[in-house]
């Protein structure tokens, strides 16, 4: 199973992103989904996760901020991202069931 990520780039603070990340097979339906990101100096840390049963949970520094979906048709997961922080820059990548990873997309926020 390949993980293809997209849509990270350059925005300025307050703005928003959506990345996307699409399987090259049918494997959501069961499984669970996650976005790690990992920051320059710093350790890989999960941001958003949705359950098989499409529950979802978030960590703490961006609850209210990410929302993390998926569009099973479509063999793809989102995180879409809103009033991003320059602390939120980082490689994000996606994850199915923590066995199947995407090679990472980077996010900058800067003025």
């Amino acid at each position: 199973v390949q993980l293809q990520a997209s849509g990270g780039g350059l925005v300025q603070p307050g703005g928003s992103l959506r990345l996307s990340c699409t399987a090259s097979e049918i494997i959501f339906s069961g499984n669970g989904l996650g976005w790690f990101r990992q920051a320059p100096g710093k350790q890989r840390e999960l941001v958003a996760s949705m359950t098989p049963y499409g529950s979802t949970n978030y960590a703490d520094s961006v609850r209210g901020r990410l929302t993390i979906s998926r569009d099973n048709a479509k063999n793809t997961m989102y995180l879409q991202m809103n009033s991003l922080k320059p602390d939120d820059t980082a490689v994000y990548y996606c994850t199915i069931a923590n066995r199947f990873w995407g090679q990472g997309t980077q996010v900058t926020v800067s003025s």
